[in-house]
């Protein structure tokens, strides 16, 4: 019997987990602003990029003693910049529960050669926080965007601590409320919740992390993209807008245009509530239905913007083709575009849920994904 397909589609099928969609008001003359031609040293350049810092600052509440920059290479950068920089000066920790995190131990552990402490959980499960030795520094990624398990809070991590916390926080930025007191390094791009463009990363410095790059050295040399400080002094001016490397004025306008958005909203309580609400139609969606599920086993630790599921259905003998095959036929319909599960996660989907992505979208995505799932199904029943 033919299945009826629905007859609501979403306005914009883009559920990407990065590059993510645009904000709703998005349009390509909101660019026309931009310095192109440009040098990014002029005054306007100048004012460009400390107005990005400063809106970052206003939006997600940072302190004023933190330090904000825009570094080279993405979210991707910034970590590497921050580990190469840091790490070394006592030991280390390294903290993994998805691909990314992965990426970072072993970064730390096959290039700098540190002997660190290497904690793990795996995909859908999170690592302890409560037990691991804060007087060590710490590397961890606060949501796992590909796994969809994300920190709860920051309540495990104690104010009074002898190590840094170093904390990839590039797909909770702007979604989650993250606990400034207790990261010493915070790290993100623009391409996630606020669906700008990619290439540019951010980095967010404590008091305690200046005064460790003031006062160590690393024992290895640094390249010339990754270096803050001169005659052990951190150099301010990347801090205020004088980036380390040319950066793109019109990927730096399409940020603006995204702060603007955030604050014209209600910045940062908005832009969670609008997570929030893309997700729990996810939640809601699985719980009425027996062959989908969450990858996060605790609904406590559920990503409000990196939501990943996998198929239950005892009849799907190979759930990587046949997540393909759902993934592949809601795109061919034009109703979601990129929501395969990430090459190194369990197979499944990953459906974005940052505060770009409308609520009405997802609903209206939803009864196509029962469509896909039953078309699939039929399929496997008919080559059987």
């Amino acid at each position: 019997m033919a299945l009826t397909t629905p007859a609501t589609r979403p306005a914009n099928p883009r559920f990407s987990s990065g590059p993510c969609a645009k904000p709703p008001v998005w349009t390509l003359d909101k660019l026309a602003d931009a310095p192109l031609g440009r040098s990014h040293r002029a005054a306007i350049g100048k004012a460009k990029l400390s107005a990005a810092i400063d809106q970052t600052r206003e939006i997600l509440g940072v302190p004023a003693d933190h330090r904000i920059g825009i570094v080279p290479a993405s979210d991707t950068g910034a970590v590497e910049m921050a580990m190469w920089s840091l790490l070394g000066a006592r030991p280390c920790t390294m903290v993994a529960w998805e691909s990314f995190g992965a990426g970072w131990v072993s970064d730390v552990v096959k290039q700098l050669k540190l002997d660190a402490t290497v904690l793990n959980a795996d995909y859908g499960q999170i690592v302890d926080m409560g037990a691991v030795d804060y007087d060590t520094d710490v590397v961890f990624t606060w949501n796992g965007t590909t796994s969809g398990v994300t920190m709860p809070n920051g309540d495990m991590i104690p104010a009074s601590r002898a190590g840094l916390t170093i904390c990839d926080a590039t797909s909770a930025a702007f979604a989650q409320d993250l606990p400034w007191d207790k990261l010493d390094v915070t790290t993100f791009s623009w391409q996630k919740v606020m669906g700008g463009e990619a290439a540019h990363g951010m980095l967010i410095l404590s008091p305690r992390a200046v005064e460790r790059l003031e006062s160590y050295t690393p024992a290895w040399p640094l390249p010339k993209i990754f270096r803050m400080t001169k005659g052990g002094k951190l150099i301010e001016g990347i801090f205020k807008g004088e980036t380390i490397n040319t950066p793109s004025m019109l990927a730096v306008e399409d940020y603006l245009v995204a702060l603007d958005w955030a604050k014209s909203i209600g910045g940062l309580p908005a832009l969670m509530a609008r997570a929030n609400a893309n997700a729990q139609a996810i939640f809601d969606f699985c719980a009425s239905r027996d062959w989908i599920d969450n990858l996060a086993e605790d609904p406590a630790t559920r990503s409000n913007t990196s939501v990943c599921l996998k198929f239950t259905d005892s009849r799907i003998t190979d759930g990587a083709a046949f997540a393909k095959a759902v993934a592949k036929c809601l795109e061919g319909e034009g109703i979601a575009l990129d929501i395969g599960a990430y090459r190194d996660a369990p197979a499944g989907l990953r459906i974005w849920c940052g505060a770009t992505v409308e609520t009405a979208d997802i609903e209206a995505m939803l009864p196509w994904l029962d469509w896909a799932f039953e078309t699939e199904i039929a399929a496997l029943s008919a080559a059987a």
